[in-house]
């Protein structure tokens, strides 16, 4: 017999915010968007061409299951410091 309950949670949106966004010499976006607590994240890279074609918004929801665990606790603090000052600063769906 399964737990029904729990198996949804893997797939439950989680409202991550950007706190992170660099380029290299290769015309590659790196993206990072991380939990409020600073514990999980999810990074991206983009071609160039690829991010202008979608929207960077502040904040996105992420389903839990893309979600990794942030292993440093210097970056775990990093990035929650981050969405602290990126959430006073921007609605979740403003443009960056």
């Amino acid at each position: 017999m399964t737990d029904d309950a729990t198996d949804g949670d893997a797939t439950d949106a989680v409202q991550c915010w950007l706190v992170e966004r660099s380029f290299d010499q290769r015309n590659l976006v790196t993206l990072v968007y991380a939990t409020p607590d600073g514990e999980r994240y999810q990074q991206r890279e983009l071609s160039g061409n690829a991010l202008s074609q979608i929207d960077v918004t502040a904040a996105r929801e992420i389903p839990a299951d893309e979600l990794e665990d942030v292993q440093d606790a210097d970056t775990r603090a990093r990035y929650a410091d981050e969405v602290a000052s990126v959430r006073e600063q921007y609605d979740p769906d403003e443009e960056l």
